[in-house]
């Protein structure tokens, strides 16, 4: 799938491409998601207010997602949660202290989720912020090997600092819940595509996060009609969530993964398989490769050189100016 298309693919139009994606610091911190929220629907996938006291139970896992006035956090504003949690990871990996308290550029945050910059980009990033803030959370979730049945929000608190003379957002102070901070510092997440960012729709959203959490790196993974609609949240009647997968089969844009319907309501999830021709995928050096050996002591360097070039050729075959820090660079967050 291509990361640079137009929209006209039936995805969003990259807004922000960089020729040194791979390497920039910006995007250094690949897109991590937090295990639970990928696996129980605790967004909401409205695409207008939603007020709707939300309850889910599934093998003794029982979630009740509450509102606020602004309407439940939706699956878009978890574009948030996501960027925080990519910079924690990143800042773990690389071994800098971190803490439950963020302090982001609001400009990288709306880049690196593929939004507008624009000042409406601006006034939505604050209207998330505050549904996020808003939404509460009752659960018995496990993270970090703790069960504990609590109240939270997405997120505890948040502020935004503004430039006196023009107004525009600059910076944001976000200070995580202690379930999810507890979820990071457990490691339990898992890398998602950038072209996550760029899905359109709500459920192709979901349904990805799904995929991403239950067929991972194997080659096919499935799962029933009826479990699939109960995990994704959605409350459009099993008809309509029928027809809305076999849309989402028909359009086959989903990254890393396509869908297909089998015999007794059944959705295959496959693993997309990259296949790079011959002299195509990036060189690394051998001193490349002796820098991942003394950095991943007893990894098989060359299966992780291969698990990165197929990564390279799932997220658009970008030019890379160094393939070395490239490669390193996403060694790192894999650590």
């Amino acid at each position: 799938m291509s990361r640079t298309g137009s929209g006209g693919d039936g995805l969003l139009p990259e807004r922000h491409p960089t020729a040194d994606f791979f390497v920039c610091d910006l995007f250094g911190a690949l897109p991590k998601d937090d295990l639970a929220s990928m696996e129980h629907p605790m967004f909401s996938l409205a695409t207008k207010p939603d007020r709707r006291i939300l309850t889910y139970s599934h093998n003794g896992v029982e979630v009740q997602i509450t509102p606020s006035m602004r309407g439940l956090a939706t699956i878009h504003d978890k574009d948030i949660l996501i960027y925080c949690i990519s910079q924690l990871m990143a800042a773990i990996n690389a071994g800098r202290a971190v803490g439950q308290v963020l302090h982001l550029k609001a400009h990288d945050l709306l880049v690196a989720t593929n939004r507008e910059t624009s000042g409406d980009g601006y006034k939505r990033l604050r209207e998330a912020f505050e549904r996020l803030a808003g939404t509460r959370i009752t659960t018995n979730l496990t993270t970090g090997g703790e069960e504990v049945t609590t109240g939270f929000g997405l997120i505890e608190s948040w502020q935004i600092r503004r430039r006196s003379t023009s107004g525009r957002m600059e910076s944001v102070r976000v200070k995580l819940s202690d379930w999810l901070y507890r979820a990071v510092l457990a490691k339990s997440v898992l890398t998602l595509s950038r072209d996550y960012f760029r899905l359109r729709k709500p459920l192709e959203r979901r349904v990805y996060e799904i995929a991403r959490k239950h067929c991972g790196r194997q080659p096919d993974w499935r799962v029933s009609l009826e479990v699939l609609h109960r995990k994704s949240g959605s409350a459009s009647p099993r008809r309509v969530f029928r027809a809305m997968i076999r849309d989402m089969i028909a359009a086959d844009h989903l990254p890393d993964y396509t869908l297909e319907e089998e015999p007794g309501d059944i959705i295959r999830v496959r693993a997309r398989a990259p296949v790079i021709a011959p002299g195509e995928a990036p060189v690394v050096s051998e001193a490349a490769l002796e820098e991942a050996r003394a950095m991943a002591p007893g990894r098989d360097v060359h299966a992780a050189l291969a698990e990165w070039q197929g990564f390279w050729a799932r997220s658009g075959r970008a030019r890379l100016r160094a393939p070395d820090r490239a490669f390193l660079g996403w060694l790192r967050t894999r650590l």
